[in-house]
């Protein structure tokens, strides 16, 4: 039978088995291959903090209700994960059979999803690349709303998977990158990914300063200190872009200090829309196949950040993995080709 990882409550992961879904019109079965681990988004429902588990999000006035004894997305939460690769199996059009997609369906060993749900892994393409097809265009996003100029400084916040792909996407726009990380072997890769500097988090302000200051930060850590001190590292009248998940209060935040004295524009991205002024030309799709066809052409390898290769039933372990924040740990795939269908 297909399996599917749920989510049954705080730190509680395990691996159950659902029934297996009929095709209709329209839909093919995808048999799962890779699915990757997010450690920012998967963590906040693992740990109980993402505002899903005790809010109401209002999707028409936009807004985020207290209504705690009827959240929007209450446990067990079944089949999270944006970051998967498999292979169609069942296909009304059987061309499409044995075709190699990547998509949206979560860690589950397969998936009947709409046709045009699924999209072919570009020719040459190591299939585990096009796992990070969503999370490349997460960091695209950000990019593109830093709105980087050729030979500008840019300091990146966070030298996580996202944040490394950002630091890659950002020296092929012609960017000076200054990446922050409080983790010594993620500031080494930073270097490898292209980054000119590589600090520690404390005093990281200063020590931009020193080099001119930065004309734009990003903040990919959702740490509200790391933001503080983006805000500090930039230029009078300089761009912060806030791309990570928040959680909780914004403790460590200080608007009246550097952010206030320094007018600073403070943008947000995410990746539910791209930037405004962009609307016109780029969209979530365009996103996505911009960023796999720079892994196709070479440019990016974001296979370089993939450290564990587990089998489903290491779920788990997955978590507590990147929940303790191990230095050894970028990217977890669950490699559902380890264990039998």
């Amino acid at each position: 039978m297909p399996r599917v990882v749920q989510f049954t409550g705080p730190r509680q992961v395990d691996v159950t088995e659902v029934p297996s879904e009929p095709l209709a019109a329209g839909q093919v079965r995808v048999r799962t291959r890779y699915s990757g681990i997010s450690a920012g988004t998967e963590l906040t429902a693992y740990r109980g903090t993402n505002p899903y588990l005790t809010r109401t999000w209002d999707p028409e006035q936009r807004l985020f209700t207290t209504a705690a004894d009827a959240p929007s997305q209450p446990y067990p939460l079944v089949g999270w994960g944006y970051s998967e690769v498999g292979e169609i199996v069942e296909a009304e059009d059987a061309t499409r059979v044995g075709e190699q997609v990547w998509g949206i369906w979560g860690h589950r060993s397969e998936a009947v999803l709409p046709a045009e749900k699924v999209r072919p892994v570009p020719a040459g393409l190591d299939p585990l690349a096009a796992a990070f097809a969503r999370v490349g265009a997460v960091a695209l996003n950000a990019v593109l709303l830093a709105e980087v100029h050729l030979g500008e400084r840019v300091a990146v916040f966070g030298q996580g998977v996202i944040g490394l792909l950002a630091t890659r996407l950002l020296r092929c726009s012609g960017a000076e990158v200054v990446a922050v990380d409080t983790v010594a072997q993620r500031r080494d890769k930073a270097v490898e990914f292209g980054a000119a500097h590589a600090l520690e988090g404390d005093g990281a302000a200063e020590r931009v300063r020193e080099l001119g200051g930065a004309d734009v930060a990003i903040d990919l850590s959702g740490s509200y200190r790391a933001l503080h001190e983006a805000i500090r590292t930039v230029v009078v009248g300089g761009r912060v872009v806030a791309a990570g998940f928040y959680q909780d209060e914004g403790v460590g935040l200080r608007l009246g200090e550097e952010f206030h004295h320094n007018r600073i524009e403070l943008v947000s991205s995410q990746i539910g829309g791209v930037p405004p002024k962009l609307s016109g030309r780029w969209d979530q799709d365009r996103l996505n196949a911009t960023f796999l066809r720079q892994c196709a052409d070479g440019a990016v390898d974001p296979t370089a950040l993939v450290t564990h290769l587990l089998a489903p039933s290491e779920v788990e372990h997955a978590y507590r993995l990147l929940d303790d924040g191990a230095p050894d740990v970028l990217q977890i795939v669950l490699d559902f080709g380890q264990e039998p269908t």
